[in-house]
């Protein structure tokens, strides 16, 4: 079983900086897909970035490639995602995934969920 905790969200003018973390318990995140997903009001949720450090690769939502990085801090069991030049376009709840299997973008595939973090962003 993996508990996934986010936090790091709140409040941010438009090209601001917040940097989310998702500590993880129960398993290390080693093996694991992690990913980084968002909810809209009113919205599906969506991806935001997808990570395998196995293999080394992470797929970036075309909305946020160059502005969001994503990684992690093995010792401390902790994912991050670092998010620059935001726009009011990122505000949203955001969760962090896990999933015990190759890299995916469709949230249904994850098995682990955060109880997300609200990022709000003012214009």
């Amino acid at each position: 079983q993996v508990q996934l905790v986010e936090s790091g969200g709140g409040l941010v003018q438009a090209g601001g900086s917040l940097r989310l973390s998702c500590a993880g318990s129960g398993r290390t995140f080693g093996s694991f897909t992690m990913g980084w997903f968002r909810q809209a009001p009113g919205k599906e949720r969506e991806f935001v970035v997808v990570s395998s450090w196995t293999v080394g690769i992470a797929y970036y939502a075309d909305s946020v490639k160059g502005r969001f990085t994503i990684s992690r801090d093995n010792a401390k069991n902790t994912v991050y995602l670092q998010m620059n030049s935001l726009k009011p376009e990122d505000m949203a709840v955001y969760y962090c995934a896990a999933r015990a299997g190759y890299v995916s973008i469709n949230d249904a595939t994850y098995d682990y969920w955060g109880q997300g973090t609200q990022v709000t962003v003012s214009s």
